[in-house]
């Protein structure tokens, strides 16, 4: 079987959990045998892809001899992409006969409906506008590479054509597209190819943002999620959000655990941060934003510290509410003992874990949470949301409401103050971690292909 997957991070084009997700997930499919095609907004570092194939701007314009997805945009914007990916423009076709060739490709895309009929023939633009892509004009810029930045809408309706036309050279089996910013791409090849989608959520806007949706990316979701054959959720919590809240079919949506990479090897020697002997520390690592409960973490913190002196708090990580999260640990008086490293990653995550006597995750809604597992491989006990996925699987973990600021200091002190109590949580967390594996989440996720390949394999046969 082959996978089109579509994707927005990969190492090393990494800003959150969703890229660590994608890594583990491809490779766990590579290790069973699934072939996946990868197409990401970005190039990446191919030292880290070489179980997947990374399809990329810079692939469409060096492999398919073309200058990406906006050729029918006009000769400024084909000169822009192969400016972007170092290239000369000289040797390629004009605009007319770019046309040409992505209508006679789609010419050849002749598929089947499931009743065995022809299907109706469409053009990629076509198939862009049953997405909601609609034909732009050029946005102002230099040519520069940077110029592919700026606003997120307009980023995805033009990965949007990018996945259109690298699709449009490629046979595979089954659409697999991950979250929202893919979501119109893989509508887009649906309707194109003939092939069926399947959708993976590993965040709702309502995880995000809370009550207070952006309406753009809220209607990108539901169309993405009812359009797709199959709604894959990391969690039974968000598998609830997808069904209450875009009116999916429960039967529609399946549950799909995420995991994490465990290769048995020992740590490595990560030089640590020289400490006090007596001192403990609690890590708070993920995005600062409102979805994560920073506040709640401070809030935490200042009860803490008012029983126990010997302890720091680190909040490694970056976003919009970080400036917010220093002023309010400064206005608790409890500036001294909350260190904010910025974003980490690579061996500083390592390093910060190891550092760690215990980490907290207060997420207001955590679809799933790979950070607790990680936590748990370094040795390190963990206290998490109730309000999370990753909740639903692991049981050697305390477990407090994002609000009960009260239950969450004093489940701090109990950890800290009993070391049976942070042994057992250690050993057992670990244990825990060591039965999940990205190619068991892979093996569901090829179940799920499975099940909604099942029509077509049976109609042509």
């Amino acid at each position: 079987m082959k996978v089109l997957m579509l994707g927005w991070e990969f190492p090393t084009f990494i800003s959150g959990g969703l890229g660590t997700a994608c890594y583990g997930l491809t490779r766990g499919m590579s290790q069973i045998g699934t072939e996946v095609l990868f197409v990401l907004p970005k190039p990446v570092d191919p030292t880290h892809s070489t179980h997947v194939t990374i399809l990329s701007p810079q692939s469409v314009v060096e492999k398919a001899g073309l200058a990406c997805s906006y050729a029918l945009e006009g000769f400024e914007h084909i000169k822009f992409c192969a400016l972007q990916a170092g290239v000369g423009v000289s040797s390629y076709h004009t605009p007319e006969q770019y046309e040409h060739i992505l209508r006679r490709r789609a010419q050849r895309l002749r598929t089947l409906q499931r009743g065995g009929e022809p299907a109706e023939e469409i053009g990629p633009e076509e198939a862009l506008e049953t997405a909601g892509v609609h034909h732009k004009s050029e946005p102002q810029g230099s040519g520069k590479a940077s110029d592919y930045e700026g606003n997120l809408f307009d980023q995805v309706e033009r990965y949007a054509r990018l996945a259109v036309e690298i699709a449009d050279g490629q046979q595979f089996d089954i659409i697999h597209a991950h979250d929202w910013m893919t979501y119109r791409a893989g509508i887009a090849i649906a309707a194109l190819s003939g092939k069926p989608l399947v959708v993976h959520i590993h965040s709702t806007e309502f995880d995000r943002s809370g009550e207070h949706v952006n309406q753009m990316i809220y209607d990108i979701e539901r169309q993405g999620m009812h359009f797709a054959q199959c709604v894959i959720a990391v969690s039974l919590l968000t598998k609830n959000i997808v069904v209450n809240r875009y009116g999916v079919p429960a039967d529609k949506v399946k549950v799909v655990y995420n995991a994490i990479e465990m290769n048995g090897t020992p740590h490595r020697n990560v030089p640590l941060m020289p400490i006090r002997r007596d001192e403990k520390l609690v890590l708070f690592l993920g995005r600062i934003t409102m979805q994560k409960g920073p506040e709640y973490f401070l809030a935490a913190a200042k009860k803490v510290l008012d029983v126990m002196d010997n302890v720091r708090f680190i909040m490694a990580g970056w976003g919009d509410m970080v400036r917010r999260t220093i002023e309010l640990a400064a206005e608790m008086g409890i500036g001294h003992k909350v260190l904010f490293t910025g974003f980490l990653r690579g061996a500083d995550v390592e390093r910060v874990f190891r550092m760690a006597d215990l980490y907290v995750m207060p997420s207001v809604s955590e679809p799933f949470g790979i950070a607790p597992l990680e936590a748990l491989s370094n040795d390190v006990p963990v206290i998490i949301s109730k309000q999370s996925g990753v909740s639903e699987i692991i049981n050697h973990a305390l477990k407090v409401d994002f609000w009960d600021v009260n239950e969450m200091a004093n489940k701090i002190i109990a950890v800290l103050r009993h070391r049976p109590l942070h042994s057992m949580l250690r050993e057992q967390g670990k244990l825990e971690v060591h039965r999940l594996s990205w190619a068991d989440s892979a093996k569901h996720c090829v179940e799920v292909y499975e099940e909604v390949l099942a029509p077509q394999y049976a109609s042509s046969t």
